[in-house]
């Protein structure tokens, strides 16, 4: 749980510095902080790549319901999880979604604001802290699976030759 605070925390706490002390709050808005990377606002009403966009308030709700219910699962596998690395993966997860759930139910929309690109070439749409802390978490639950799946089946047919 105290992963998922601090990826919630940090992750409202950048939004308010983009949008607010840095002034990048509307549609066109963007600060260039590296050649490959700018700060660019962008109102996301969707879920990820915008699909299920929410566009009436009706949409909204039920997609704030919708995703409240995914986090409500994942705090649930989170403490019945017993592998400590598969619990932080989880609370990346579970922070990430509540950051941007909340954004949802305050404002209507996600803030993104993370525009990494290279020339014209963007590998990943506009994102937020929210979000990468969700894609982090996911990739680790993912290669964890994978990992341990492997050494569980040679050591299982080491056993067993």
């Amino acid at each position: 749980m105290l992963v998922a605070a601090i990826v919630l925390v940090v992750d409202q706490a950048v939004k308010w510095l983009v949008t607010g002390p840095l002034r990048i709050d509307f549609l066109g808005a963007y600060r260039t902080l590296l050649p490959i990377f700018d700060l660019r606002f962008t109102k996301n009403e969707g879920v990820s790549l915008g699909l299920l966009r929410a566009e009436t308030d009706t949409t909204r709700w039920l997609l704030v319901a919708f995703t409240a219910a995914i986090a409500i699962a994942v705090a649930v596998w989170m403490f019945r999880e017993t592998k400590r690395g598969d619990q932080l993966a989880l609370g990346l997860v579970l922070g990430g979604a509540l950051g941007n759930i909340l954004d949802r139910v305050r404002l209507g929309y996600v803030v993104d604001f993370a525009d990494l690109h290279f020339g014209e070439w963007r590998p990943f749409l506009v994102f937020n802290v929210a979000d990468a802390a969700i894609t982090i978490g996911v990739l680790i639950l993912l290669v964890r699976a994978l990992l341990i799946r492997d050494k569980r089946d040679e050591i299982s047919e080491n056993v067993h030759a």
